[in-house]
Order: C-alpha cells, then structure tokens, then sequence
C-alpha cells in the first residue's frame, strides 16, 4: 500500500493545479493500492469545494468506495503519540492529518508515500528513525 497525503490528491483532482500532469503520470505507474487517513480525507474535501465546488468534493468520497483508495483509521489510543510528533516537529509545524500519516507509515512499516509535501516529508521520521520515501520525488 502506497501512503497518500493531501496535496497528492488535490493536485490529482483539480486539473488547474500547477502539479496535476507530474501527479497524474506518477498515480498511472502506481500498481499498489492508495491508503490514506480521515484527517487527509477531510482536508483534501476543503480544498476541493474552496477550488473546485462541492461537486468534486463529493465525486472524491464517492471514488473511495469505488475503490480509488482505502482509508486506515486513527484510534483514540493514537492520539498521544500524534500529538507527540505534533510537539517533536512544531518547527515546521507539523499538522493533524501529518501526523496521522506518520501513525500510519508506522502502523504499515513503511514510508512509501506521495506527497506534494517534500519539505516535510523528508524531515518527518516514522518510529523515529525511518526517513519517508516519496514516489513524486
């Protein structure tokens, strides 16, 4: 399973984003399945209805459950540890839905993401110590 931040997606879904043709040709070459966090979900759904309109807001949720990707759930018992990382990596400053991406490279045991997001992503550290390996890079 390949990890799927925000900026992947909004640049995937909104064809005016000066990152959407990189995006694209990189999602047609990924043969695994996409994983991704409620936290992203919902970040992602507000900057497509700020860009795009509701409308493709909606058609997003509605391509998970055709299968576009899957989505790993946070527990309760997470949510020290985020905010853990939330303190760990104030500098950048490290968000909600990233630090629910780094619970869920540890959860997985991996760091293979697609991310918009390559200052961050190459500072974040899964358990860490495992550097993430972004597939936009």
């Amino acid at each position: 399973m390949i990890i799927a931040d925000t900026g992947f997606w909004v640049a995937l879904l909104d064809r005016r984003d000066n990152l959407h043709q990189r995006v694209r040709i990189c999602a047609a070459q990924i043969q695994e399945p996409l994983i991704t966090t409620l936290p992203v979900i919902t970040e992602v759904c507000y900057f497509l209805q700020t860009r795009c309109g509701p409308k493709q807001s909606a058609e997003f949720l509605i391509a998970q459950r055709e299968g576009l990707f899957q989505i790993f759930t946070i527990g309760e018992s997470e949510l020290p540890h985020m905010a853990l990382l939330m303190r760990q990596y104030a500098n950048l400053p490290m968000d909600f839905a990233d630090a629910s991406l780094v619970i869920l490279a540890e959860h997985l045991g991996h760091g293979r993401i697609v991310s918009t997001d390559q200052r961050d992503f190459q500072a974040y550290r899964w358990k860490n110590h495992h550097p993430f390996h972004n597939l936009l890079e």
